[in-house]
This record gives structure tokens, sequence and C-alpha cells, in this order.
């Protein structure tokens, strides 16, 4: 097996819109919230909302190419030039045929999904777009992305709900590992904040209904009671460690190990004690070759709804005990939930946390929940040595999927 580093990152996020300005925001424990702008706030009673601000097309996208990319593929465009210029990578240091894309995306094109019925429900049929099907269908993110940098390996994308980009991050690993690849893009990205995406999960009661923002997302806390949808992109260069050093790459960090199961259990609640993502953070530790006390930060999947947390908890708790020295905090706290990005830009998060030796303070925590065992991370606690992280992805239909990252260490 071939061991796979981290040589670029790209962030688009409810913190800004680069690597940068999401650790700053991060690291100085920021809400990245506030209230609807991207449609009429008076139609639904959620009040608050992750959604990405001053996002400029220009700067990376393109104003000609954004109007046939709905805004998931904008967000992925933009996320992955930032971490492909990071990267180094150019013609003259790979093969574009060993260069791959492998995304994540709960449900894609959902804006243009929405729009494009409505124009047909008040003018017909025949003025749908002709751009309707490659704006809107899940794959374009990758597809995109891989037109812009001529990758042409493989390109594809992976839907597990909310842990789609971990395991699209998985798998990008394991094809990079066994030899299908020297390079990757991959990571997720989302577009969900409008009429319909806040209705379908307002529906199912996920969605918090804070009325002040301190409120709105606050994982492990005794009194969550649903997360603040947020949108975006978390992109990752993976790079086989031999084709990196021979370039003479900047290297952020390595993955180590990659582990997913599935509960089934139910459609979207998680099994209550946790026993499938447990089971995945085995896979992932085994994989990674490493016992559960090497591990000194667990970026949570922490959604702040009130089935996940305490699942999560204790799976946590299960592998690695109450007593464990690995601290555990969920950056939702302050980003909210990016559905099928979240693994992303957790990854890359997770990423800056080995970089900086300083992680992010799971902020909201006024009454911790009963059921929470486990050591979070507080405003005393952020400044750790910090070796080794495993970053948690938990998706509607049981799916999860969780990744091991190492500090880089020549």
């Amino acid at each position: 097996m071939k061991r796979v580093v981290i040589t670029g990152l790209g962030a688009v996020t409810p913190l800004g819109n680069s690597v940068t300005e999401f650790a700053d925001g991060i690291f100085a424990s920021k809400l990245g919230f506030g209230e609807i702008t991207k449609f009429d706030k008076t139609l639904t009673p959620v009040k608050f909302v992750g959604e990405v601000k001053d996002f400029d097309t220009n700067q990376y996208v393109g104003k000609k190419e954004a109007r046939r990319m709905d805004l998931f593929s904008q967000y992925a465009v933009h996320a992955a030039t930032e971490a492909y210029q990071q990267s180094g990578l150019t013609d003259d240091n790979l093969e574009r045929e060993r260069f791959g894309v492998i995304l994540g995306s709960g449900i894609g094109g959902l804006t243009t999904i929405q729009d494009q019925v409505i124009k047909m429900h008040d003018k017909g049929m025949d003025r749908v777009s002709p751009m309707f099907v490659p704006n809107s269908i899940v794959n374009m993110a990758a597809g995109n992305v891989a037109l812009r940098f001529q990758a042409k390996n493989i390109s594809t994308v992976v839907v597990t709900a909310c842990a789609s980009a971990t395991n699209a991050i998985g798998d990008a690993y394991n094809r990079i590992r066994l030899g299908y690849a020297d390079a990757m893009i991959t990571g997720g990205s989302e577009a969900s904040i409008n009429q319909i995406g806040i209705a379908g999960f307002d529906a199912l009661s996920t969605l918090s209904r804070a009325t002040e923002i301190e409120d709105a997302s606050i994982p492990f806390d005794a009194n969550r009671h649903g997360f603040v949808m947020g949108e975006g992109a978390g992109i990752l260069i993976l790079e086989e460690l031999e084709h990196a050093v021979n370039r003479g790459a900047e290297i952020l960090g390595e993955v180590l190990g990659f582990g997913a199961t599935t509960d089934a259990y139910h459609m979207t609640s998680p099994d209550p004690q946790g026993a499938g993502a447990a089971r995945a953070i085995q896979e992932a530790l085994r994989d990674a070759e490493i016992e559960p006390d090497e591990v000194d930060y667990i970026n949570a999947h922490g959604t702040a709804t009130g089935a996940n947390d305490s699942a999560e908890a204790l799976a946590i708790e299960h592998v690695f005990g109450a007593d464990t020295h690995a601290l555990t905090s969920s950056t939702k706290s302050m980003t909210g939930h990016l559905l099928g990005a979240a693994g992303g830009i957790e990854a890359v998060i997770t990423t800056m946390a080995l970089l900086k030796q300083q992680l992010p303070v799971n902020v909201g925590v006024r009454e911790l929940d009963p059921v929470v065992k486990i050591p979070l991370v507080t405003v005393d606690t952020p400044k750790t040595t910090t070796n080794i992280a495993i970053s948690n992805s938990f998706g509607f239909g049981g799916h999860n999927a969780v990744v091991v990252l190492k500090r880089w260490a020549d």
C-alpha cells in the first residue's frame, strides 16, 4: 500500500471563502450564522442559516461559466481551484491520466430543480431550460471540476447523505494507495439553502428554530433542538507520498485510514447505541494500524440533533472510553450543517488543527447532556499537542464514514 498525503486545501464556507478565512473564524469560535437572505425569511419559522457570503464567481469560476453551473458546482470549482493552486501541481509534474476527482454531495443542484419546476408550473413544459439537467444532476460538481483541471482519471461522486464527502475522501485515499492514481481532488459541496431545502428539512423536525443566534446550533448540549442549515464546499488534494516528495510539494498532513459501515437501523435515525458509528471508527483505526489511545482529537459529526449527538457520544465512549485524553468538538456549532459537504470542510479544519496545533472549541454548550461522558474541547483546552485526529460523518440511511488524519512529520 502506498502512503497518501494532503498537498492542497480549499474552502467555501459560512465563515469565509478561503481556507485562511475559514480557519481564522473557526479558531476564533466565530458563528457563521445569520438570518435568511436567499428568499423571503417570513415564509419559514426557521430563522438562522449558515449562508456563504460575498461569494465572487469571477475570482475562480468565471461569470460565463457560472451561468452554466448550479451553485453547488460553483462552490466546488472555487474551493478546488484554491486547493489546486496551493498544491503546486502543473502539467510539468502531473500526468493528467493519473489525476482524478471524487466528490460528495447529498442533494446536488437543488436550487436549479426548484427554480425550473416553478417555471414549468407557471409557464409550461416548453419553458424548462436546456441546462436544467446538466446543472442539477449530482455528478456535475465532479464533472465541472474534472473539466476545469483536465483530471482524466476517475471522475465520480458519492451520495451517502451527510456522510458523502467523507466517503469521497476515503474512496480517493484508497484509489491512490492502491496505485490507480497519483493525485485526487476530493471533498464535497452543497447548496441547499432555498425554499424547498429549508421546508423539507424543517418538515422532518431536524432544523433549529432558535430565535437567538447563540442557541441556534449547540451540539452535545442538553437543550439542543436541531441543526442550522449550512452551505459551501471543502476540498482536499490527496497525493501519493513519493509523487509529492519527488516534485518538492509542501505536505500538509497524511491520511492514515478510512472506515465505513451502515447501521441498517432506520431511514433517518441513527442506531441509538451508536453501534454502527463505533464500528466505523474501529474500522478506520484498524485500517490506520493505530490504537485508540493514539488519537488526540475527534472532529465529531455533532449535528445538534438529539438522536445524533447521543448516539455519537456513546460510540466515541465505546471505542475510546469516557476517560480518554482525546478531545472532541463539533465545528457545526459554528458553520452549521453542510449536509453532503460537511465532511469536506471538517476534513479541511481537522487538517488545519493538526497544522496549527490548536483545536476548535465545541461552542454553545451551557448544560452538557448527561449522556455525553466524553471530554469536549472548551475555551480552556484549545491548545494541545495533536498528532492524530479522526473526522466522523454520519448520514440519513445509516451511512457512517470516518477518516484518520495525521500531522505531517518528515
